[in-house]
């Protein structure tokens, strides 16, 4: 009897590719930024940015995002480390070079006012809004010199509504707005450094930003004081420029801002009210972020 050989063959399994590894492709997905980072916070507020939070960390097998940016920081292939740029502390040249730069507008608006010079007003006023809002690494978009011209149209309206003893006092009160954002700002990045989550890092800097804005407050109430001005009248508009000028110099999107300016237009002191309390309540939600923080 004739048998057919049958040749039994055992199928083959096909091969399981290993898992990615998906720290990996974060570092791919954001190399220019972990290439440009000077330290792993710039990362850390970089990814927060980008919508990455502590909880979305844990799928990369991280407690949290700082811990992530570690991770991507040590993994980057760098040639020479960039250097390091000087952080904006209180005492450093260039916050004392800020500081001597922001007395000229109200020592400008006190004299020519004082001498009877008939422009004091509308000079106070390009002075005040030179000093209050110019600086800072404005977001980016369309039209950048918008916010300036709305801000320096706000003051220049409530100027000659209410008189030149309002541009003085807000030229004045540039000094102390100038110093106190320095020191908000280098107190949040020391912060940033001592945090280990997002949400532990917003917790802290809720109270920095609140003693800020009252410290310009009470700053912004002594110089309506000096210049014989209602603080009714005063003080919205200042606090309004004091918040454009922390959120521009922290990179936050300009639609709020620019909002906010364009109702102070409005000669109205309840609506001008309004839009400082609008603007304070956008800076909490802006500036408590750590990626506020990031070194320009």
């Amino acid at each position: 009897m004739t048998g057919t050989s049958v040749e039994h063959v055992t199928p083959v399994a096909p091969r399981r590719r290993p898992a990615g590894d998906p720290v990996k492709a974060l570092l791919h997905r954001h190399r220019v930024l972990c290439e440009r980072a000077v330290d792993p916070l710039e990362i850390a507020a970089g990814l927060e940015a980008h919508g990455i939070t502590d909880r979305t960390a844990a799928r990369f097998r991280h407690r949290d995002v700082f811990s992530l940016a570690e991770e991507l920081y040590a993994r980057t292939p760098r040639g020479d480390a960039p250097p390091t740029p000087p952080d904006a502390v209180a005492g450093s040249p260039v916050v004392l070079r800020g500081f001597g730069c922001s007395l000229l507008p109200g020592a400008l608006a006190l004299g020519t006012t004082a001498a009877g010079v008939p422009w004091a007003g509308p000079l106070s006023a390009v002075a005040a809004v030179a000093v209050l809002v110019w600086p800072g690494r404005t977001a980016g978009g369309r039209f950048p010199g918008l916010i300036h011209l709305l801000a320096a149209a706000a003051v220049g309206w409530a100027v000659h509504r209410h008189g030149p003893a309002l541009g003085v006092a807000l030229a004045v009160a540039a000094a102390p707005g100038y110093l106190i954002g320095a020191g908000f700002a280098a107190r949040a990045r020391r912060r940033l450094a001592g945090s280990r989550a997002l949400e532990d890092f917003a917790a802290g800097i809720r109270p920095l930003l609140a003693a800020a804005v009252t410290a310009f407050v009470a700053a912004a109430a002594g110089a309506a004081a000096l210049a014989g001005t209602p603080l009714a009248e005063a003080l919205p508009l200042a606090v309004l420029l004091f918040l454009t000028r922390l959120l521009l110099g922290h990179g936050a999107h300009r639609v709020p801002v620019a909002g906010a300016l364009a109702l102070a237009l409005v000669p109205i002191p309840a609506v001008q009210c309004a839009a400082a309390a609008g603007l304070l309540v956008h800076a909490f939600r802006a500036l408590t972020r750590a990626s506020a923080h990031a070194r320009p």
